[in-house]
């Protein structure tokens, strides 16, 4: 399981990263929506991606904690 946990975050993470420049870029451009979808709501998306990964991360992290 934890083979994956390293590489889902960092795709989850740099996803999120995205989305959020992406909808930073709409909006100092003027768009307000794009494709029938707010882009406050396509930034809040981007921002529960990059949580996801730092729950992934951190996962990965407490995994290779020794048992006490």
């Amino acid at each position: 399981m934890n083979g994956w946990l390293s590489p889902a975050g960092n795709v989850a993470g740099i996803a999120g990263a995205v989305l959020c420049a992406i909808t930073g870029a709409g909006r100092l451009l003027g768009y307000y929506d794009v494709g029938g979808l707010g882009l406050i709501t396509i930034f809040l998306a981007g921002i529960g991606l990059m949580v996801f990964a730092c729950l992934l991360k951190l996962q990965l992290i407490a995994s290779r904690l020794p048992s006490p």
